[in-house]
């Protein structure tokens, strides 16, 4: 009832009370302002009219400016956002709003006020207008920009602005005024610097939306006026104005860079200008900067067009470069109590920092090494410490971005750093160390391989600097700044071993060290030289472990929370190191005291939580199964993590109050769209590595982790779409195979308490329909990889169990993937076309390409494991994805394409056989002509297809033996053939000759045995080389012409003496020619068996090596006479390969091959004459003659 009463006077004639509610609204009281949200929206779902319009009222007339702009912000959100409140309204009530806020905007005075009202009469605007409903609207806002009131002119732009991304395409008639309206606010030189401001900000706007790159043109006069606007303001000393512009035309440089590019030099000339500008703000600087930087950034957009500026590429290094000595020797610094400490450094110096950083991952090392190269040898030349301290810096900021360049300078790069080691200053000392730490990951294992020798000493001798714990500290810092870390993670044990004993002893006496800082340190570089060192550690393990456990003991105060969480990194790492049977007995202790500390309350700041998290999952790994017991400890606690929520504070964009992020450094602020979004990323790290861990049980217990699926599964799922955080979704995608095959051994081995298929079959339908449609929504192609390598894992677990829907599902999501990694190659394909597209653009485009062939190659792995999972039921969706399969066979397409899609009808011709004849009209040719391919790759896949074929092609493959004979002879002949790039090419090519032999060889005509005896004699008529090596076959016609241009046909005159061939090749010919079959088909084994043999055995591809051998295992159990030659003449050879064979052990042949074939030995020594069997002992080499001696013996 009191209710009732109160909105009946707060809609009642006198204003006050509604008034009185918008106040309530915004008090800091949550009691008082929970009941006056009540009350309003009551008014608004029972009055929605008289809201409206006392709203309007407010906005024109209320005294109190708080309440205007509340007023503004609530019609706003009612009429436009989410409030449907507009179209409740009737005709006349909507008419009287749309004046009253135009009449606001002639009226109000407040400029924080005017840009609330101008950005709902915007929102409203964007609906109305595509009507033609608010026919007012552009005749107010035309009059309003060209009147004396510079307040109305820039309400008016403010508008524009916004309209423009509303409804751009709505003003479009209505270009040619708004140019003349743009270009006289912003040339007018009696217009305030609000107007300008606005104007530009419309301009740009403008310029964003336009459609077409004819219509931005029309725009191209406007730029000197937009650029004097940021000039004019910068020499009236209106620095706030001039920021205003600088951030609007940074802006304009990520979207349209190519709309400077007419005037760029002009325009980064002036940007120039002002970073170089001393007497400037800081803030003032760093945009202008800011920008250029943005430009050279906006690689899809213009791209190489910054790399056209040498001489201002230099002048912005220098200036980053100056921006670096903007750093003071604090004594802060030197008696820092955490690495963190960055006393000295100022806001200049973090932003040269971060810019070169920028910059040479922008532009790359071909164009920012020169210039480094020239301006970092006087800065180490000079007699002042900051410069020496700045080149150091650079050298690590440039070394991400410039490592290919700078790998091939290496010599030049670590001289000039490792020179640096012995600087008397401190900060300078540090900063090389640092540098050599960010050297040894963005050039490494190059660094480490060749310059071991150099640096490792270099760094031991660092560590006995006593007069300056940071520089101690620096040596051994977690990631980042870590030396020691840094170059042991790309190290080799071969390498680090011969430096142990040092590094060990050195480190174990920092450890003793009292400052805790370097204790730190110490903590995290054994455990990185633990983590590469692998086995070679066991000769440390008993001197280094007590130090380690004595810390995690003692250390139990607040202020060594960092200490004891470092020494669990670290005896975890060394206790996988070193192994189960070494840390066994240590490993019960350690649990034992992580047990008590997950039992306690530890604080949620407590880095002991993260760092816990992965010593239990190491430790895991260590111990294997004998962890079981302790996973209902560790559970709870890491599902708990892995559930925990984001944190996410959102605010208007051009809200007042910003996100604080005073109490956590860890808060990020992202815009978007006209909301700020601030994110507690520490929350978010902690759910990523818990995330991981739950995916390292599955993978580590297999299923010793079924008791958890149950909980996990419906935590992880969920987040394969959590878009905060790519580690949380990386790890969820990892996560769920091995959730399956969790399952599915519990299942298979008696341990899922009682269930059976049917869960195995839940879970997948439950997993599989997740992560397909996660794949679907993905933006990044990276995890796009990850997600069909996990599909394709998950396809092979739950084989047959996927119904004919999730087969749909998946299908139509492959197509989706290829039509989408298709555009994306097509839209890179469109960058080259750019005036300004260089070599170093197309490199980039190169390596981003590479990533789509990654995607393509996990398409081949999901279709070929569907394809091997349903055989025959799978041919229509073969059908349906043969458009968008056959495509990727074309020459334009890339090397990896082709061979996937070749692999592809590979597995549908080796998995439904006969049921797949009738595909091989369409695909063999693509076979055969992929046998000539440059790429070695595709040659192997087609010629592997072309040993499918001949295996199950049966007569449909007949008629192409000639051919398939001619194309695999021009990979075995080869010279080249054996060189490793061309050797799995060849081990199937010798497979298929095989298989021809094996399944076709009653099936060859005279002109193909013909063909391929002249093929085999004379390959140089018929074989060409490229440049690079790789073989090429010219087209066949079906009459060949020899050297003498006789031809071979039914009346041919040819003779086999006009040849240059073998004495057999030549018999057999003769005897064809004078229809001799008798001798056609003995001579003609007799000529392509040895051949073959000769090939044998194969080593390089070993699943083919097993194929093939099995196959002459057969071949030789079965007495075939072909195999064994005339009177055993080939059995030598066989004898030695089988001898090869059985000393190669498990490479080359399986135990069930080499059973037989032992047993095969041993029945010829029983059987042969011994004059033969002597014969056939003799021709072996001694080493395999002793070696067959000790088989039969054995």
């Amino acid at each position: 009832m009191e209710q009732q009463q109160q909105l009946a006077a707060i809609l009642g004639p006198d204003p006050a009370p509604f008034e009185a509610l918008v106040s309530h609204l915004m008090a800091s009281a949550n009691d008082q302002r929970s009941q006056a949200e009540a009350l309003f929206n009551l008014c608004r779902d029972r009055h929605p009219e008289i809201l409206g319009l006392r709203l309007g009222q407010l906005l024109h007339s209320s005294a109190h400016q708080e309440i205007r702009a509340m007023s503004a912000v609530l019609l706003r959100k009612q009429l436009t956002s989410g409030g449907e409140l507009w179209p409740r309204l009737p005709p006349s009530t909507q008419s009287d709003l749309k004046s009253l806020l135009l009449a606001s905007v002639q009226r109000e005075e407040v400029k924080s006020i005017s840009k609330k009202l101008c950005d709902t009469v915007s929102e409203l605007a964007s609906l109305l207008l595509p009507e033609s409903a608010w026919p007012e609207l552009l005749p107010f806002m035309f009059q309003s920009v060209t009147s004396d009131s510079p307040r109305l002119q820039e309400s008016a732009l403010l508008i524009f602005s916004q309209l423009a991304q509303y409804i751009g395409d709505i003003l479009l008639p209505h270009l040619s005024t708004l140019h003349s309206v743009f270009l006289n606010c912003l040339s007018s030189a009696t217009a305030a610097p609000d107007v300008r401001i606005a104007a530009l900000g419309a301009a740009i706007n403008f310029i964003q939306c336009l459609p077409s790159s004819s219509d931005r043109d029309r725009f191209q006069d406007l730029l000197p006026a937009m650029m004097r606007t940021l000039t004019e303001a910068l020499n009236s000393g209106q620095e706030v104005t001039a920021q205003e512009a600088l951030e609007l035309l940074i802006e304009l440089a990520g979207t349209e860079p190519k709309f400077l590019r007419r005037q760029l030099a002009d325009v980064v000339g002036s940007m120039l200008q002002i970073a170089e500008a001393d007497s400037l703000e800081e803030g003032t600087r760093h945009l202008a900067v800011e920008f250029v930087i943005t430009l050279a950034e906006a690689r899809e957009r213009a791209p190489g067009m910054m790399r056209r500026l040498p001489q201002f590429i230099g002048r912005l290094f220098a200036v980053l470069m100056k921006m670096l000595l903007d750093i003071e020797d604090d004594q802060a610094w030197h008696s820092a109590e955490s690495e963190d400490e960055d006393a000295g450094e100022t806001s200049n110096y973090g932003m040269g920092q971060e810019c070169l950083d920028r910059l040479s991952i922008a532009l790359g090392g071909n164009t920012i090494v020169p210039v480094a190269s020239e301006l970092l040898p006087p800065f180490l030349a000079a007699p002042e410490w900051q410069k020496h301290h700045a080149a150091l810096i650079t050298l690590a900021q440039i070394a991400e971005g410039c490592s290919k360049v700078m790998i091939k300078n290496l010599e030049q790069v670590v001289s000039m750093v490792l020179n640096s080691f012995q600087d008397p200053h401190p900060r300078v000392r540090w900063a090389a160390i640092n540098a050599i730490g960010q050297l040894s990951t963005d050039l490494g294992p190059d660094l480490q391989n060749q310059y071991h020798h150099c640096v490792l000493p270099a760094l031991a001798s660092a560590m006995d600097d006593f007069q300056n714990p940071r520089v101690q500290a620096s040596v051994a810092q977690a990631h980042a700044a870590s030396a020691v870390l840094n170059f042991t993670e790309n190290c080799t044990p071969e390498i680090l071993t011969r430096y142990l004993d040092g590094l060990v002893s050195k480190l174990l006496v920092l450890l003793q060290n009292g400052k805790q800082m370097v204790q730190e340190a110490a903590l995290t570089a054994l455990a990185s030289v633990a983590d590469s060192s692998q086995e070679h550690f066991q000769k440390y393990y008993d001197a280094v472990m007590p130090y380690l456990k004595s810390i995690l003991m003692t250390a139990t105060d607040k202020s060594k929370r960092m200490l004891r969480a470092k020494s669990m990194e670290c005896i975890s790492l060394v206790g996988m190191a070193v192994g189960k049977d070494k840390f066994r007995d240590d490993a019960k202790q350690v649990m034992d005291v992580l047990m008590t500390l997950q039992g306690s309350q530890l604080e949620t700041d407590d880095p002991t939580i993260s760092y816990m998290l992965q010593a239990w999952a190491r430790l895991c790994k260590c111990l294997g199964q004998d962890f079981l017991p302790y996973m209902s400890v560790v559970m709870p606690s890491l599902l708990q993590s892995a559930q925990l929520k984001p944190d996410v504070t959102i605010t208007s964009a051009d809200s007042d109050d910003d996100i604080d992020e005073s109490d956590d450094e860890s808060i990020e602020t992202i815009t978007l769209g006209d909301k700020r979004i601030g994110i507690k990323t520490s929350v978010l790290e902690e759910k990523a590595t818990a995330c991981n861990m739950l995916c390292c049980y599955a993978d580590e217990l297999k299923e010793g982790f079924y008791p958890w699926i149950d909980q996990v599964a419906p935590t992880l799922v969920p987040l394969l779409k959590f878009y905060f955080h790519e580690e949380v979704r990386k790890a969820a995608v990892s996560a769920m195979p091995e959730l399956l095959c969790s399952a599915k051994l519990a299942v298979e081995k008696g341990q899922a308490q009682g269930r059976d298929e049917s869960y195995i079959k839940q879970l997948s339908d439950y997993i599989i329909p997740a992560l397909v449609e996660a794949l679907h929504k993905e933006p990044e192609t990276e995890i796009c990889v990850s997600m069909l390598d996990s599909l394709n894992e998950c396809i092979q677990i739950s084989g047959p169990l996927l119904g004919e829907a999730q087969v749909r599902c998946i299908v139509d999501e492959i197509k989706h993937v290829i039509t989408a990694s298709t555009t994306r190659k097509r839209e890179r394909a469109e960058r080259t076309k750019a005036e300004d597209f260089d070599a170093e653009e197309g490199e980039l485009l190169r390596e981003e390409n590479e990533q789509e062939e990654e995607v393509f190659d996990q398409i081949g792995e999901c279709l070929g494991a569907l394809i091997k999972t349903f055989k025959v039921s799978f041919l229509p969706f073969f059908d349906e994805l043969s458009m968008f399969l056959t495509p990727m066979w074309g020459k334009d397409k890339t090397a990896e394409e082709r061979r996937i899609a070749i692999c592809i009808f590979d597995d549908v011709a080796e998995q439904c056989r006969e049921a797949a004849l009738k595909y091989y009209d369409t695909y063999i040719p693509f076979l055969l002509e992929a046998c000539n391919d440059e790429n070695a790759d595709v040659r192997q896949a087609a010629v592997y297809g072309i040993g499918v074929c001949a295996e199950f092609g049966g007569s449909v493959f007949r008629p192409l033996v000639g051919e398939a004979l001619s194309r695999l002879n021009v990979i075995i002949r080869h010279p080249d053939a054996l060189q490793s790039d061309n050797l799995m090419a060849y081990d199937n090519a010798v497979s298929a000759l095989g298989k021809i032999c094996q399944f076709h060889r009653d099936s060859i005509d005279a002109a193909q045995v013909l063909f391929f005896l002249i093929l085999a004699d004379c390959g140089e008529l018929c074989v060409r080389t490229t440049g690079h090596g790789l073989p090429h076959s010219r087209k066949r016609q079906r009459n060949f012409t020899p050297k003498n241009g006789a031809t071979l046909g039914p009346s041919s005159n040819f003779h086999p003496n006009s040849l240059r061939m073998g004495a057999s090749s030549k018999k057999v010919i003769n005897g064809l020619l004078l229809g001799n079959t008798d001798s056609k088909w003995s001579s003609f084994w007799h000529e392509v068996i040895p051949a073959w043999l000769s090939c044998l055995p194969i080593k390089g591809d070993l699943i083919e090596a097993k194929v093939v051998h099995e196959q002459l295992c057969s071949m030789v159990e079965r007495s075939d006479r072909d195999i064994l030659g005339p009177n055993n003449q080939y059995l030598p050879k066989i004898v030695s390969v089988f001898t090869e064979l059985l000393c190669a052990g498990k490479d080359l042949a399986t135990e069930q091959t080499s059973s037989r074939i032992v047993s095969i030995l041993r029945q010829l020594q029983q059987t042969l004459p011994p004059a033969v069997l002597a014969s056939t002992w003799s021709s072996l080499q001694p080493q395999q003659q002793l070696a067959l001696q000790s088989v039969l013996s054995s």
